[in-house]
């Protein structure tokens, strides 16, 4: 009796299903493709605050208050050289960061970003925390503090420099939600003004405000036994940029129970040669003068020394001159406990 022939295998029916199953979604990949980003390189969806259907946005439940958040506090951190720093490339334009301590000043539209890009990767390695003081720039150097301003309004943040963008040809910064908030930018693009902060400012404090500056001079300072005048006097020069003192009294009149303060003149007059201490510069004068009257209060032997000088649009307050660097150095410091600022020697010649 012949013997049947067995039934076909189902090994090729497997094998066909599987492969149409790859072709379409191979297929409906292609159709999707990645979409276009202006903001930081995206890690997966995974990351804490990224929204299921890909856009950007407000958080969904934001924290309270946020008009309060203090600004950046800019501090001196080195940019170092590669990572972030290095020229890139993003949508066919090539950018190539700037190096050492520049200044920019720029005009232009501001954006902001955040949800999309919450707790993901910046350029500088740290995660964006859209609740956060921060900006992306194409090419200032990161870390970099920049304080931006809205015409519009009149308002000023100042925000860390720590990610890259926005990659529109009209946009100059990219903000942070709470920056966008705070500066009233939050309906969407809107014209600003940025200007990097500085090294040197940084370490002269002239990046502050006249308010924060007073601030600063009016913070409470530690009693300290009397100091004994400097050593260099003032020379005959620098006694001209000083006004002295004058007393209206009547003849026999009672004399007043305490001096007013020694106000400088305005400084057309060239300042001395030498060595002097730079306590703040300002770009109001009315703030150099308030910076003055609250040091003449707390160190009356350097009364005698102080100076405002007008030079293009900033108001330095000055004391000196001193002979030498090193007389300029013993004075500051002995005001080192007196005084909540550390003066920047500078030299005029």
């Amino acid at each position: 009796m012949p013997v049947a022939p067995p039934p076909p295998s189902d090994r090729p029916r497997a094998l066909a299903c599987a492969a149409v199953a790859a072709l379409a979604a191979w297929l409906a990949g292609c159709a999707s493709g990645p979409a276009p980003r202006s903001g930081p390189v995206a890690t997966p969806p995974s990351a804490p605050g990224a929204p299921r259907d890909g856009r950007d946005g407000p958080g969904l439940d934001p924290p309270p208050d946020l008009h309060k958040v203090p600004d950046a506090e800019p501090r001196l951190e080195t940019a170092r050289s590669g990572g972030p720093n290095k020229p890139y490339e993003v949508l066919g334009q090539a950018y190539e960061p700037v190096t050492g301590d520049p200044v920019i000043v720029e005009r232009g539209l501001a954006s902001w970003y955040g949800r999309k890009f919450h707790g993901r990767p910046t350029a500088s390695g740290e995660l964006y925390n859209m609740y956060a003081m921060t900006g992306a720039h194409k090419t200032m150097p990161i870390p970099s503090y920049a304080r931006v301003r809205n015409p519009a309004n009149g308002r000023e943040v100042v925000v860390r420099i720590n990610d890259r963008g926005p990659f529109h040809r009209d946009r100059i910064v990219d903000l942070s939600y709470t920056a966008a908030l705070k500066l009233g930018v939050l309906n969407g693009v809107a014209p600003v003004e940025i200007e990097r902060i500085t090294h040197e400012a940084i370490r002269t404090g002239s990046w502050r405000r006249p308010e924060d500056a007073l601030m600063v001079a009016a913070a409470p300072v530690p009693v300290s036994p009397p100091v004994a005048p400097p050593v260099a006097p003032p020379s005959p020069a620098a006694a001209a940029v000083i006004a002295p003192p004058t007393d209206a009294r009547a003849p026999g009149a009672p004399a007043a129970a305490a001096a007013s303060p020694v106000e400088t003149t305005p400084a057309a007059t060239p300042a001395a040669r030498g060595f002097w201490l730079q306590l703040g510069a300002f770009r109001q004068r009315e703030g150099a003068l308030e910076l003055q009257r609250q040091v003449q209060q707390q160190v009356d032997w350097l009364a005698p020394l102080l100076a405002v000088f007008g030079e293009r649009s900033v108001h330095r307050l000055q004391a000196g001159p001193y002979a030498s660097r090193d007389e300029a150095q013993q004075a500051i410091d002995r005001l080192r406990g007196v005084l909540q600022l550390l003066p920047l020697i500078v030299e005029r010649r």
